[in-house]
């Protein structure tokens, strides 16, 4: 099968030369998309490389990182390519993974697969803090838009996809920023496709990362809360239904009355000074307790929900 690597460029020029040169020869062809990055590394790539595999593409305007991955994917499927890799030009992914990255497509146990950073509790070590903890949240938050509670490090960008899921997902339409991986990991949990997460080291040097926090903060957890409840449309109402279409709305709606009925009874009570009946206690209780219960079984069904069965024709 002929794998493509695609490389997004931009602000990377101290690191691109080492990254193009680490690529192994299991990779047919190699895709490095200049996001009109205002250090050329686009243009030193084509003068300092002579790679028969390499082609530079470049963007007369800024992307965004999806963006110049989208523009990588469309080259490298209409050069043939069965698997692609995208790989980051900023050297914190080590290429000589790129064979196990794509193993689990090769065997067919997975449409998509992508490095994990937090499989090793040693390799942390090397990972600032409030990374740790940012990817934590992110995780989670990815978990519940997604369905993909089987994966971690969602913002990952070592990912390897298979021809048949360019193919079936509308690259159009994913994100052109930093919310990229999420985002293709929302529409690969549409196409109820496989993924799978593969163990790599986290690999930090002088590089500065282009992401602002204050993007993580405000727009991910916003653009998570949309993807979320379009899975839910989707999955649970549009496509198909099941018991999990019955207990999210119901065990919402009793917990919510529960909460809302018990908190308004205590006010009551604070202000009256008498304490509530027996009766009025229940008719609290009993609605929180049931409505817990009804969204705990939605998660377990959700989670029981991850596709085990591969999209892409062997």
């Amino acid at each position: 099968m002929k794998v493509a690597v695609v490389i997004p460029a931009y602000k990377v020029r101290h690191q691109i030369i080492g990254v193009l040169n680490s690529i192994g020869a299991e990779v047919s062809s190699i895709f490095l998309v200049d996001d009109a990055c205002p250090e050329e590394s686009g243009k030193l790539a084509k003068t300092s490389i002579a790679d028969p595999r390499l082609t530079v593409i470049t963007h007369e305007k800024n992307m965004g990182v999806g963006g110049a991955v989208v523009t990588g994917y469309l080259a490298a499927l209409e050069a043939g390519a069965d698997i692609v890799v995208k790989l980051d030009g900023d050297g914190q992914m080590n290429a000589s993974l790129i064979p196990d990255l794509i193993q689990p497509i090769l065997r067919g146990d997975a449409d998509y697969s992508k490095g994990n950073r937090f499989d090793s509790l040693t390799g942390l070590k090397s990972m600032p803090g409030a990374r740790v903890l940012g990817n934590g949240i992110l995780s989670l938050m990815t978990k519940l838009s997604t369905g993909y509670w089987n994966i971690t490090d969602p913002t990952n960008g070592f990912t390897a996809l298979h021809k048949d899921l360019l193919r079936l997902i509308p690259l159009e339409m994913l994100s052109k920023r930093f919310f990229f991986e999420s985002d293709i990991l929302f529409r690969l949990s549409l196409a109820k496709a496989v993924v799978w997460d593969v163990p790599m080291d986290a690999i930090y040097g002088s590089e500065k990362s282009n992401l602002r926090i204050a993007k993580v903060v405000f727009e991910f957890p916003i653009k998570h809360f949309v993807n979320f409840h379009k899975r839910l449309f989707y999955n649970y109402y549009l496509r198909d239904m099941s018991v999990g279409s019955i207990q999210l709305p119901v065990g919402l709606a009793l917990g919510w009355f529960g909460f809302i009925f018990g908190i308004l009874r205590w006010q009551d009570s604070l202000v009256t000074g008498e304490a509530a009946t027996t009766g009025t206690v229940m008719l609290s209780a009993v609605p929180l307790i049931l409505g817990v219960q009804l969204v705990l079984g939605f998660l377990s069904q959700d989670i029981n929900s991850i596709p085990t069965r591969t999209r892409h024709k062997r």
